[in-house]
């Protein structure tokens, strides 16, 4: 698989989302018609046209990211270098800069010239934008969970990382694009992303859930190859901590059903093996698949059968 955040860990609430979902974005010449055109048909889209020695830009530029985070969705940014974009440039009849255009619709419908005070684009955002409704965020990362779950793994981490660009700290949020990562393939780009996090921020109990995912990942891969653990087992179907491991090895390589289904086996052979082990394994796996993986509502539901039987 393909990373799904090749450059690397991304930064919370800032850089571009997979899909194609960021507010904020550097355009170019051959991006224009998918970040502006089509993009406008969806919300309003301003067009900052700038350039690396103007003063008024640098000015202009962070007033007007400010105010497209705080609109949190209804408003989008596209900064273009005319400099690097001398045709797009010539096109729009960009005679100087800063100068800002607005598309709704798939074309133009406002622009000015100069760095406004942040007052007077309030003003000019509000005009064409209205008040707007901000996204319901813990709506938005419900369906992304839900995505997650059926396997849309890149379209799940777009729309929890649109979240975070509204709410940089939102924790269902970074749970969410945490587990993306482990998805994909790049635990340990979720690990370093973890580590970041501030203490109290990563006890939060979905980012804790997914240290415990992390854990039990780490301890998979550790405890060897399926096919000599089921050998083991072939041999000795009471070999307690080969079937323990073996269900370890299931989890590390994405086969979290057939581990829970390991795990309740070796509880209901033996019970209070090595100080309930099996048990408590299987309640971490719980916490690290989340409450929406398919298979936790069913092995929680036999795991107390098996308690009260």
């Amino acid at each position: 698989m393909d990373p799904l955040f090749p450059s690397g860990v991304p930064s919370r609430g800032r850089g571009p989302a997979p899909g194609g979902q960021d507010l904020i974005k550097d355009g170019s010449t051959a991006s224009f018609r998918a970040d502006v055109l089509e993009a406008s048909m969806q919300a309003l889209v301003l067009v900052d046209f700038w350039a690396p020695w103007c003063g008024p830009c640098k000015q202009l530029t962070p007033l007007l990211e400010k105010l497209v985070r705080e609109a949190k969705g209804t408003v989008r940014l596209v900064k273009i270098d005319v400099d690097a974009n001398q045709q797009l440039a010539a096109q729009l009849r960009i005679q100087s800069v800063p100068t800002v255009y607005a598309f709704q619709g798939g074309r133009p419908v406002d622009a000015f010239q100069g760095a406004l005070p942040e007052s007077e684009l309030r003003a000019f955002i509000k005009q064409l934008a209205g008040p707007g409704e901000a996204p319901n965020l813990d709506e938005v990362v419900a369906e992304a969970k839900t995505l997650l779950a059926q396997g849309e793994t890149e379209t799940a981490a777009a729309l929890f990382q649109q979240v975070l660009q509204a709410e940089p700290e939102h924790p269902a949020a970074l749970a969410g694009l945490l587990r993306c990562l482990i998805a994909a393939g790049q635990g340990e780009q979720a690990a370093a992303m973890l580590a970041e996090l501030p203490a109290e921020l990563a006890r939060h109990p979905e980012l804790a859930a997914v240290a415990t995912a992390l854990e039990l990942a780490r301890h998979g891969a550790e405890v060897g190859e399926t096919a000599a653990l089921r050998k083991r087992l072939a041999v000795d179907a009471n070999d307690h901590q080969a079937r323990f491991d073996l269900a370890m090895a299931y989890y590390a390589g994405g086969e979290s059903e057939t581990a829970i289904d390991e795990l309740l086996d070796l509880f209901r052979r033996d019970r209070a093996w090595n100080d309930d082990a099996a048990r408590k394994q299987l309640v971490k796996l719980f916490e690290a698949l989340g409450s929406a993986h398919p298979a936790v509502a069913a092995g929680r539901r036999r795991l107390s059968s098996l308690l009260f039987s």
